[in-house]
């Protein structure tokens, strides 16, 4: 099996929405993974200046397999990036999956790719793709035909070793979970469903700027795909 996978950089993406999947994929039998961007400079993520060198232009992009957006604070300024947008539309119709994870989901939205597709995304933008044509579903991986999208950051190990099972079989997910040793003991609720009530509307009100820019963006995007 040969596979082409093709992970979207941005500025101020959540690196561990990449490195997660990445770190699956990288151990799948036959696949090549890539990082893409408009250019080879280095790209700035979220994470206290971690950064991250593209592997491949857009330009110089073979047809993917496999095409992954991650999220992050930066889903806002990609989700209005021509050059991004335009990247996924022309990928999208020759790729055996179009993929997400966290708010990158939105991104594949803007782009138009989730018109009609079950999906997810981090719990705080959920609802956010119903805007898009999207059908919002709160679980950590969503697969609906060849659109498969995971929860916020930490979900996008689970979404790869399911994306890994669909691609290669249960047994070589198993091996590469083992591999990994990815067996989660969190010793706090993790979502808005397990976590302290408290926790979550502290939480949203620290964050309530933030929702505002989010419905602003997505105010423009939703008129743009509309025409």
């Amino acid at each position: 099996m040969s596979l082409q996978i093709g992970f979207v950089l941005f500025p101020n993406l959540t690196q561990l929405d990449l490195t997660g999947p990445w770190e699956v994929f990288s151990k799948l039998p036959g696949a090549t993974c890539h990082l893409l961007a408009p250019t080879l400079e280095p790209v700035k993520s979220s994470s206290a200046g971690l950064t991250i060198l593209p592997t491949t232009t857009y330009a110089d992009c073979p047809q993917l397999d496999i095409v992954c957006v991650p999220g992050g604070p930066g889903h806002l300024q990609a989700m209005e990036d021509t050059a991004t947008l335009d990247f996924l539309k022309q990928q999208a119709p020759g790729c055996r999956y179009v993929t997400a994870v966290c708010t990158g989901a939105l991104v594949l939205a803007a782009a138009g790719l989730l018109q009609g597709y079950r999906a997810t995304t981090h719990w705080m933008s959920l609802e956010r793709l119903a805007a898009f044509g999207a059908i919002p579903i709160a679980e950590r991986v969503v697969t609906d035909r060849n659109r498969v999208t995971g929860g916020g950051v930490t979900a996008g190990i689970d979404f790869g070793l399911v994306l890994v099972q669909a691609l290669a079989g249960e047994q070589i997910a198993r091996e590469i979970q083992l591999q990994i040793e990815y067996e989660p003991q969190p010793p706090y609720g993790g979502s808005p469903v397990t976590a302290n009530p408290a926790t979550v509307a502290s939480l949203r009100g620290k964050l309530g700027s933030y929702a505002i820019l989010m419905q602003e963006v997505d105010t423009r995007a939703v008129t743009r795909l509309k025409g």
